[in-house]
């Protein structure tokens, strides 16, 4: 008797974490590839479980969700989403906010770095059109 008074409640828990039916459904193993390589950098296996690379897909999938969703409900009440609600969603996690700061500070030496190279190669092309025509 005690076995299946567990076993509903056993199954309500497995139950919960497979994606409902009128959750939006979405094409599996997109990340695959990515996420083996990072599971074997991490200590798994070369070559992981499919079940496994797929449990952490659906994990990561399902956060990055629900991060988004968090986000576009506070961006709604300005009328906008934008980087700063994520980083306000993350505000208590410092290693990502360390890491996603990083990132966006990187971010922006490179679109420095690009303009730079693209008006000095501007300038270039200028210097050898000139040089042609004389």
């Amino acid at each position: 008797m005690s076995s299946n008074a567990a076993g509903p409640s056993s199954k309500s828990k497995a139950g919960s974490s497979q994606p409902s039916e009128t959750t939006f459904k979405r094409k599996r193993g997109v990340f695959q590839k990515e996420l083996q390589h990072m599971m074997y950098g991490f200590g798994d296996d070369p070559n992981p479980l499919p079940e496994s690379v797929a449990l952490v897909e659906d994990i990561a999938v399902e956060y990055v969700t629900d991060l988004v969703h968090k986000a576009q409900d506070i961006g709604s009440k300005r009328g906008k989403l934008s980087v700063e609600d994520f980083l306000y969603l993350i505000r208590k996690d410092m290693p990502k906010l360390n890491r996603c700061t990083e990132l966006l500070s990187m971010n922006e030496e490179l679109k420095q770095a690009r303009k730079v190279f693209e008006s000095d190669e501007e300038k270039l092309r200028k210097v050898f059109e000139a040089d042609e025509e004389s």
